[in-house]
C-alpha cells in the first residue's frame, strides 16, 4: 500500500498528519505532505485508511 496527497486539493486542516503523524507530516505553510516514499507499513494501514476517510477534500489517495 502507498499513500499520495493531491496538492491541488488539499486545504491544509492538517487531520493527515493528526490521525497518522508516522506518514504525514505538514509543510512550512501547513498544507499535508507524505513522510518518505510514501510506502506504508502494514501496521500503518489502518491509520492511512483513517486519514484518507477524514480528509474534507478527499486530497488523499490510498494506491
Amino acid at each position: 500500500m502507498k499513500v499520495k496527497i493531491d496538492p491541488e486539493r488539499c486545504q491544509g486542516h492538517g487531520r493527515c498528519y493528526d490521525l497518522a503523524p508516522g506518514l504525514f507530516g505538514e509543510d512550512e505553510e501547513g498544507y499535508g505532505q507524505v513522510v518518505g516514499d510514501g510506502v506504508v507499513p502494514p501496521e500503518e494501514e489502518q491509520a492511512a485508511r483513517l486519514a484518507a476517510a477524514n480528509c474534507p477534500e478527499r486530497a488523499i489517495e490510498i494506491l
